[in-house]
């Protein structure tokens, strides 16, 4: 650990958000954003995505390699058969649905807070030999939690999950009870392998701090969610189609003049600009191809959009261009899958919960708290207490 001392000779050089500073190794995947690339393991994540299903790359997270076919079978079927949540559990959703309404990331997490007792989920420190098969539990019951509470506030029944279906077959069948089309389930399988993990933002760090403190499982990815579902980090897939109506709504139509009046007003341009990469956002790139696959008007529309609302940052800011990120392609490729607007984000947590969580497990092996200093910058002490006075 760094002394105070130390880190205060160093006060004027500490990064707001402590942007570049390495916190720990990993070898679960890096994001090298001067570069346009960021990997799992030792593979491309855009190569994964195009080729692999979720469930070989959540394979791979868990064990650090790629399944043969055998081993993709025992293990999609390990994971399906912890689906199902305990009675207890199920038995609360409707409640839980009814006090977090639209708020499906609060309800994620109130519903992970009963499932880990049900489940005797006990701290890391404790039992680390549990952690895989907790981490399991928990990637496996996310969506159906879920699923459950978006069908439950529409007054809805949930649609149990089932064993016989790869994780992104299942997450399009609960949702509404229909057979997903073999398209649909490709497309979002790429998505999916796609936002699995991205470095170290704010929740895959929050989830660490937590897990090094040998909590269990299930805490370590509500702490998680509660970072995730902040406005400057889990992403808006929604606010980019919104953004696709607004330019026919406020603009006449015109990319050009709402990329204009938005930047007069000193407003975000939605789906574009990353904190991390300074040229294109490989994972836009990908899921472009995706939405072009599954075809339509909306994919159209929205690489058109996104060609000249590029152009025109590009002379209006030739400074400082942005690029489309991954939430502008995102809402196209969902929206093209039948997944309503309301759940695209809970879809990017059924995707990130194992990503969460193969950095819990790597995290509590280390069996040492996560415990950094700050720089104190207030009035110099010691300063006398004054009397207090009557």
């Amino acid at each position: 650990m760094t002394s105070t001392d130390s880190i205060g000779a160093a006060a004027g050089q500490v990064p707001p958000g402590l942007r570049g500073v390495a916190v720990t190794s990993t070898r679960i995947g890096d994001v090298r954003g001067d570069e346009g690339f960021y990997h799992y393991s030792r593979y491309s994540a855009v190569d994964l995505a195009r080729t692999r299903t979720f469930d070989d790359v959540w394979f791979l997270f868990v064990h650090g390699r790629l399944p043969d076919a055998g081993e993709a079978a025992e293990f999609a079927t390990a994971t399906a058969e912890r689906r199902a949540l305990p009675d207890a559990v199920a038995a609360q959703l409707p409640a839980i649905a009814d006090a977090c309404g639209p708020d499906l990331l609060a309800g994620l997490r109130t519903a992970l807070s009963l499932l880990g007792p049900q489940h005797g989920m006990r701290p890391l420190w404790d039992d680390p030999a549990a952690g895989t098969r907790d981490t399991a539990t928990v990637c496996a019951a996310t969506p159906t939690v879920l699923a459950a509470l978006h069908r439950l506030r529409h007054g809805l029944d949930p649609v149990a999950p089932r064993t016989d279906l790869s994780s992104a077959a299942n997450w399009l069948w609960m949702l509404d009870g229909a057979e997903p089309a073999p398209a649909h389930v490709r497309a979002l399988d790429a998505y999916l392998v796609a936002t699995v993990d991205h470095g170290f933002n704010a929740s895959t760090f929050t989830a660490r701090v937590v897990a090094s403190t040998g909590a269990d499982v299930a805490s370590c990815v509500v702490a998680a969610l509660g970072a995730f579902a902040g406005p400057l980090h889990g992403g808006a897939p929604d606010r980019a189609l919104e953004s696709l109506d607004a330019i026919d709504r406020d603009a006449g139509g015109s990319p050009e003049r709402w990329v204009a009046d938005r930047l007069a007003a000193g407003m975000r341009i939605m789906g574009f600009g990353h904190a991390v990469y300074r040229g294109p956002d490989p994972r836009s790139a990908l899921l472009r191809e995706v939405a072009a696959e599954l075809g339509g008007p909306l994919a159209a529309r929205a690489a058109d959009v996104e060609r000249r609302v590029a152009a025109t940052l590009a002379e209006l800011r030739p400074d400082h261009p942005l690029f489309a990120n991954v939430e502008f392609h995102a809402g196209v490729v969902m929206e093209g899958c039948g997944i309503p607007r309301s759940m695209f984000t809970p879809t990017f947590a059924v995707s990130r919960v194992v990503g969460w969580c193969a950095h819990v497990l790597e995290q509590a092996a280390e069996r040492r708290l996560i415990r950094p200093s700050a720089v104190y910058d207030g009035p110099p002490p010691p300063e006398p207490v004054p009397a207090r006075g009557r």
